[in-house]
């Protein structure tokens, strides 16, 4: 909760289990995936093997869930009120969803204010133990759901997002420049095959045994 600020602590607990001092996969469910992330980057050990995400939103969302998006004037005035409360000092530490609003058209703003997402993508500075610690997993598995009508915009799921400065076009993992300057080392791992882009018919989260069993499963043994 709150964005695992608490890191040390959090570590420790999961040091001292003796089920995990073997290794873990961990599988992480929409904004779970991300929180999974975390613990990957800052808690090494005992070390996770895969991290599957999904529907997890690694590069935040800009949109609210089943929204008519851009046309509805609606949206964007209430996109606009949590645009100037969402990266207050209250609302970073006491409302989780918060933590992993991107907003496109205030990046600064963003980047020196968001608690959670900033710091573990590497938006202030690049922490080599983050980068170091990512790398260790065996594979990163991303999900995205191609009627996801829940997360916007749903290049998220793949680590893409909105390009900066607007909010309408969209730039996938490997053009955004967290990518090109492999911050997070998400470019190494790709080039050394542990990167994994699957999709999944349907919306948010909506997927049948069959194909979690003949996708995921595999990642879990």
């Amino acid at each position: 909760r709150n964005g695992l600020n608490d890191n040390t602590s959090k570590c420790w607990c999961l040091a001292r289990d003796p089920e995990l001092k073997g290794g873990y996969n961990a599988m992480g469910f929409s904004q779970g995936a991300q929180f999974l992330r975390a613990v990957a980057q800052r808690c090494p050990s005992p070390p996770m093997k895969n991290l599957i995400s999904v529907g997890g939103q690694h590069q935040g969302v800009y949109g609210l869930p089943r929204c008519p998006g851009e046309s509805s004037h609606i949206c964007d005035m209430i996109r606009k009120a949590l645009n100037s409360g969402a990266y207050t000092d209250l609302v970073q530490k006491h409302l989780v969803q918060a933590q992993y609003w991107h907003d496109p058209l205030n990046d600064d703003l963003y980047k020196k204010h968001s608690l959670f997402l900033a710091d573990i993508n590497q938006e202030r500075v690049v922490n080599e133990t983050y980068r170091k610690n990512l790398q260790l997993l065996e594979k990163f598995v991303m999900v995205k759901f191609l009627q996801d009508s829940v997360v916007d915009p749903v290049d998220t799921e793949w680590f893409g997002f909105l390009k900066s400065g607007q909010a309408k076009e969209t730039e996938t993992l490997q053009e955004s420049a967290l990518y090109k300057e492999d911050r997070l080392g998400l470019a190494a791992m790709d080039a050394a095959g542990k990167l994994e882009f699957l999709s999944s018919e349907g919306d948010h989260l909506q997927f049948t045994t069959e194909w979690f069993n003949a996708n995921l499963l595999p990642y879990l043994h």
